[in-house]
């Protein structure tokens, strides 16, 4: 199959995700379609990144190259993913999460979503991997968003959509040169509050910028997402989904609550309603959880929009800003592509 050539990005952090990295990479490495190379982004910790050098310092022969580099930028998600960019060779640019495992097809599908010289951007379908081994009985799918898998309520097939997800998710190297980089600031640092929508501003932005653009998801393209044990508490959804509405507050402010918010009003009319009979049905049926999923699906609304309400004052008393990096230069060159963009 002739197709593009991908680079994949993974960004690490922590040496408690040790197996899972070297678990995701061994994934890329066995794809059907292979891989360009495979870019480790060690977000600011050198213990992890003197590790993955010396685990990664000889390739085995035939495999997917595997490079190891630091995070150039501020520490967090979107400034790994931006330096990944910057340094890959890929016309088309990948990110996997390191708590994951890729399908052998994966990339494959990625790769033909790009047969259209429109499509910008291909996303998959991530699928959790329960620590407790199972679904707890009262989480809703609905909400599987919280744990950064796909959730109930998205398309299925090979399907045109506002933006991809980014734990799996590919864009074409053209899509940087066109609406810069991820946005520091807005997206997820470690283990502080677990912001998000960074993906989503940036496919925004990328429309904008280019109104002839497609961006697609192909729930072909599968990876296995680990959720371990703490997030399967109602302590961490309730945090997550606080979270998440302050992420949206910063998006709307950025690109305006019509285009930032036109998937989520769909989903709070049509699917959160569905999914609340769904479970008032099953606990009428006396089958387990029905009454908790429609009860998380109710406090998860609320504390989405307590979030909300927060960062929209804050955004407008100027206490929340971030910043997008322009992604200029060539190639391969990680730390001397610029930083570009202000407060926004």
């Amino acid at each position: 199959m002739s197709g593009p050539d991908i680079s994949v990005v993974i960004c690490v952090y922590t040496e408690d995700r040790w197996e899972d990295i070297l678990a995701a990479v061994s994934s890329v490495r066995a794809q059907s379609y292979p891989a360009l190379e495979t870019l480790l982004v060690v977000d600011h910790n050198e213990a992890l990144l003197d590790r993955l050098t010396k685990e990664y310092k000889e390739s085995e022969e035939g495999a997917t190259e595997v490079r190891v580099l630091a995070n150039a930028g501020p520490r967090g998600l979107s400034a790994g993913r931006n330096t990944g960019i910057a340094a890959s060779y890929g016309e088309v640019i990948a990110f996997l999460d390191d708590d994951a495992v890729a399908e052998r097809d994966w990339l494959r599908h990625f790769a033909a979503g790009y047969a259209d010289p429109r499509v910008m951007a291909v996303g998959g379908r991530t699928e959790p991997i329960w620590a407790s081994g199972r679904r707890p009985a009262w989480f809703p799918e609905e909400f599987d968003w919280v744990v950064g898998c796909t959730y109930r309520g998205l398309p299925r097939g090979r399907v045109k959509v506002r933006n991809v997800l980014g734990g799996n998710a590919s864009f074409r190297r053209t899509a940087f040169d066109f609406a810069g980089g991820f946005a520091s600031g807005i997206g997820r640092d470690g283990d502080r509050l677990p912001l998000g929508c960074e993906e989503t501003e940036l496919c925004i932005r990328l429309t904008r910028a280019r109104p002839d653009a497609v961006l697609l998801i192909d729930d072909r393209a599968v990876i296995h997402h680990r959720v371990p044990g703490p997030r399967e508490h109602f302590r961490y959804f309730r945090t997550r989904t606080y979270a998440e509405g302050l992420s949206k507050a910063l998006v709307a402010r950025s690109v305006g609550a019509d285009k930032g918010l036109e998937s989520e009003r769909r989903y709070t009319t049509r699917v959160l309603p569905a999914g609340v009979a769904r479970g008032l049905r099953d606990a009428l049926l006396a089958r387990p959880g029905g009454a908790g999923r429609a009860g998380a699906i109710v406090a998860g609304v609320f504390t989405a929009a307590g979030g909300y309400v927060v960062g929209s004052v804050r955004a407008r008393r100027g206490g929340v800003a971030y910043s997008v990096a322009g992604v200029v230069g060539e190639p391969g060159t990680e730390g001397k592509r610029g930083i570009e963009g202000g407060s926004r």
